[in-house]
């Protein structure tokens, strides 16, 4: 079988080629993977239990390399990233965030400083032969963002996105949320510590290649470097239909009050997480959880009583309770949480029993598209080697990379 290498060029090209039914084709590949992974059995390749714990290696420069072994029912492969984590800057008064009634400075990655995972991932069929070796730069944000519109293309109300950060992260979001629901979409709000950041990410977007499917989406910038950052940031956080995080923080991008209070619980949102990826890193308020799971029948099932909140929707239960910093900081119990591969299988019940003439979980259908919604990703290989191996047969049947014969 031919080796298909893909440099992050190749990815990137190929990625920027997608229109909307591919996106769709490739996220509903993905949540079949996510179906499978938290139901399955021990006969399935996507399986949980055919999906080993990633371990890590961290050096004293404060770079942490992941391998990530994974496999589906038609492939293994490993994803070998390394990340850098910066030493957090202090942030001058424009960047503090309130803690109480106390303003505190807020630690976080400085702009200049890449985070980015940096790797590969290695593709091998069901019987071993290498198929695929991928730049894993742009992949990893790819994927990611693509889990995490999964719930967002349900959501009935998407008319004002806000996006916190401007890298990768923040551009597969944006790019994929408006591919999906462009003609729904009527605000970008990009949130970043540096205005020319920001600017390069929204200037992106402007640009006559992407004027087609951007649809008449209007677009702004926040940054702290603006005198009333902190007024500011409290009116779009809670005017937003959909509040996407994309930032490595070490602390919370903005006060929990903003949520937590009356005021910002007026309205239903979906709230998306991705940015820590260990127990010390933050972007949401551990309050705004604790509050999310605080409700009139929290000690029910998520599945019988899905018209209350109740839990917290997550890639990967294990992962999640072991890396992620808001639900590690914020004591959520294993209860408490359901992955969004669950969750799936549940809507799709739901939905076929509304087809036949039933009424359904009516909150269930009612709390994915209009409610409250968390969903915190860490990241799961399975994602790295299901979206690889897609990307890997669109690249031959497009011409796309260097293909190695009898590898």
């Amino acid at each position: 079988m031919p080796l298909t290498v893909l440099t992050d060029s190749d990815v990137r090209s190929l990625l920027l080629s997608l229109n909307r039914a591919d996106i769709l084709d490739l996220q509903h590949n993905l949540a079949g993977a996510l179906h499978q992974y938290s139901t399955g059995t021990n006969e399935n390749g996507c399986c949980s239990l055919h999906q080993p714990q990633r371990t890590s290696i961290s050096l004293k420069d404060g770079q942490t390399t992941l391998f990530m072994p994974a496999s589906t029912s038609t492939s293994t492969g490993m994803k070998i990233v390394t990340l850098s984590e910066a030493n957090p800057v202090v942030a001058s008064s424009a960047t503090s965030i309130m803690s109480g009634n106390t303003l505190t400075p807020s630690p976080s990655i400085a702009s200049s400083q890449s985070t980015t995972p940096r790797g590969s991932l290695t593709l091998l069929d069901s019987t071993g032969t290498p198929l695929g070796l991928i730049n894993a730069e742009e992949l990893t944000a790819f994927r990611t963002a693509l889990a995490a519109t999964i719930i967002f293309n349900r959501r009935s109300h998407v008319n004002t996105v806000t996006v916190f950060g401007a890298g990768k992260q923040a551009f597969w979001h944006i790019r994929i949320a408006l591919l999906l629901r462009g003609h729904d979409i009527k605000q970008v709000n990009i949130i970043n510590r540096s205005f020319a950041r920001a600017q390069t990410l929204m200037q992106e977007f402007y640009s006559e290649d992407h004027h087609e499917w951007r649809s008449n989406a209007k677009f702004s910038i926040l940054s702290s470097e603006f005198g009333e950052y902190h007024r500011l940031l409290k009116e779009e956080v809670r005017k937003a239909d959909v509040l996407l995080c994309c930032t490595p923080s070490f602390e919370p991008l903005f006060p929990a009050e903003y949520l937590t209070a009356t005021e910002g619980r007026k309205k239903g949102r979906l709230i998306s997480a991705i940015g820590s990826y260990k127990p010390h890193m933050c972007e949401l308020h551990p309050d705004i959880l604790r509050q999310a799971v605080t409700t009139a029948h929290h000690h029910q099932h998520h599945h019988k009583h899905a018209s209350s909140e109740g839990v917290i929707v997550v890639d990967s239960l294990s992962s999640c309770m072991a890396e992620a910093g808001e639900i590690v900081q914020a004591g959520i119990t294993p209860e408490q949480l359901v992955e969004v591969g669950e969750l799936l299988m549940v809507k799709k019940a739901v939905l076929k029993e509304v087809e036949k003439g039933g009424q359904g979980e009516k909150g269930l259908k009612n709390w994915l598209e209009k409610g409250n919604v968390i969903y915190k990703s860490v990241g799961l290989g399975l994602m790295d080697v299901c979206v690889g191996e897609d990307i890997c047969r669109m690249a031959r049947d497009r011409g796309v990379g260097t293909v190695i014969e009898n590898f």
